[in-house]
């Protein structure tokens, strides 16, 4: 009676936003298990097993195909062959890609053997579970399957709530607190952009870290909000985010960043298409083609496509530096914190770079930007800060001209906001570390390279407890977060 409970709520949660597109989700949920369903039971005497599996997935391709990139395609065309093709504005249903890519993954454990789950109700909430339905983590037969069939998750148990209840007011804080503040700096830049208003240097600089701070905090506060509101139910979702701005190399940062989403990627695209089996020029192609369709999955749009181009070429370019490395006899493994800090910041720097793309709305919009980045404007810097820095130019370190801002914005507000958010995320524990054993998430899942006896040194003491104090701190985090709703503000990755 639990999973039926369970099943319509989040059935009642997702047609919140539009009822209308209830009729597509519970259309997917039938046709992917009925198929799951002969794939487990061998239902497949005339009808060939691989003949079977290809079409579930051309069906799941082809929704996602037509509902998120027709419009794209048929623009496209016209733009290319000067053609005249007209069609409608198509409404991107909500979280398409989230409950497509959940249900490719169990046709394909299903195709392996890998499920024996039968049961209707429970396959329904294994797609439908609110806290992961919208934008994610993508998760597995195998991740939430059996922790339904325990039936110690259906008592209450006071961990789970007071766990669940921090972790998720502690992602409401990043997103209604940090995400969203910095966002109202990064919009006003990219709008003018855009428009073809000339942005200054700083302005430039500051639109697209404020843009990198609030993709960082948005998606981190969803992905908490996610793991805290399952973890009431006594539900494990798997880690999707571990402090990626802390990566010392591209390949890191993938291993952080969205990280099942890497993971459905490297097992359904790059090992299908032969991984690093072939070569080293296939694993580079095959690395190129996955981020190409990896960008293309973010967005309809060729600024999407160039920004998963442009990661593809820095994983090929990582794996590249590491094959000289070791042919000089290099230990990988063993690294000078100097040499460390060079790699962090040009990775941090590159993945900078690379959210121009992914935020501007057009080609010429983002190389815009990327132009007045590197001084193709000139440097100029608001009075404020010219007064501050302007004995840098007596030394001849640097040659500032007196261009006027074209965006009125607070230099020293955002400078300080800025700054702050950068120490948050580079030199203060995620969340996972400051829940320590209370964490919902087993520890070992996060990235090999975190310093986890980094955190236990500076940070043991006040890591998360079951006392007053905590319970204090838990309580600020929400009453703050609450007062600050104070308007609609939708996760960017619901876009995707």
């Amino acid at each position: 009676m639990a999973i039926v409970w369970l099943v319509a709520a989040s059935l009642f949660f997702y047609g919140w936003w539009n009822p209308a597109n209830l009729q597509l989700l519970i259309f997917s949920i039938l046709f992917n298990y009925g198929v799951g369903y002969a794939l487990r039971k061998q239902l497949t005497v005339k009808i060939n097993k691989n003949l079977l599996l290809t079409l579930g997935i051309a069906v799941n391709l082809a929704l996602i195909g037509y509902f998120k990139y027709a419009n794209f395609w048929v623009d496209s065309v016209n733009d290319l062959f000067a053609t005249n093709f007209k069609l409608d504005p198509i409404v991107l249903p909500l979280a398409i890609s989230f409950f497509t890519f959940v249900q490719i993954t169990y046709l394909v454990d299903a195709y392996k053997a890998e499920t024996k789950e039968d049961s209707f109700f429970n396959y329904c909430l294994f797609v439908t579970f609110f806290p992961h339905l919208i934008a994610g983590p993508i998760v597995h037969h195998k991740d939430l399957m059996p922790q339904f069939s325990d039936k110690s998750i259906y008592r209450f148990k006071g961990e789970y709530l007071a766990v669940g209840l921090t972790i998720f007011f502690m992602g409401l804080f990043k997103k209604v607190i940090f995400a969203d503040r910095i966002a109202v700096y990064a919009t006003p830049v990219f709008d003018a952009a855009a428009q073809g208003v000339p942005l200054t240097f700083f302005e430039a600089w500051a639109g697209v870290l404020a843009y990198t701070l609030q993709l960082y905090f948005d998606f981190s506060g969803y992905s908490d909000m996610a793991i805290g509101a399952s973890y009431l139910f006594g539900i494990k979702l798997p880690l999707n985010f571990d402090s990626p701005y802390k990566a010392v190399n591209i390949i890191d940062f993938w291993r952080r960043w969205h990280i099942t989403l890497s993971h459905f990627l490297r097992d359904y695209l790059y090992i299908p298409l032969g991984g690093n089996r072939k070569g080293k020029f296939r694993q580079y192609l095959n690395l190129t083609i996955t981020m190409l369709l990896g960008g293309l999955w973010h967005g309809a749009g060729w600024t999407f496509v160039l920004w998963g181009g442009l990661h593809g070429i820095y994983l090929v370019i990582n794996h590249q530096w590491r094959s000289f490395r070791r042919k000089l006899g290099h230990d990988l493994k063993k690294t000078q914190w100097f040499t460390q800090g060079i790699s962090w910041f040009v990775t941090f720097l590159a993945v900078v770079v690379s959210w121009v793309f992914f935020r501007a709305k057009t080609l010429d919009a983002a190389t815009a930007i990327l132009g007045t980045m590197i001084g193709a404007n000139g440097i100029s810097l608001p009075r404020p800060l010219l007064t501050k820095l302007g004995f840098l130019e007596s030394f001849g370190m640097i040659k500032f001209n007196g261009l006027t801002d074209t965006i009125d914005l607070p230099v020293d507000y955002l400078v300080g906001g800025i700054a702050f958010l950068l120490f948050v995320t580079w030199f203060t524990p995620n969340t996972q570390q400051w829940m320590g054993k209370y964490n919902p998430i087993n520890i070992k899942q996060a990235t090999e390279n975190a310093s986890l006896s980094w955190t236990d040194r500076l940070w043991h003491k006040l890591q998360w407890q079951p006392n007053h104090i905590w319970a204090f701190t838990a309580a600020i985090l929400t009453l703050v977060s609450l007062l600050s709703l104070t308007r609609v503000s939708e996760f960017l990755y619901f876009q995707f």
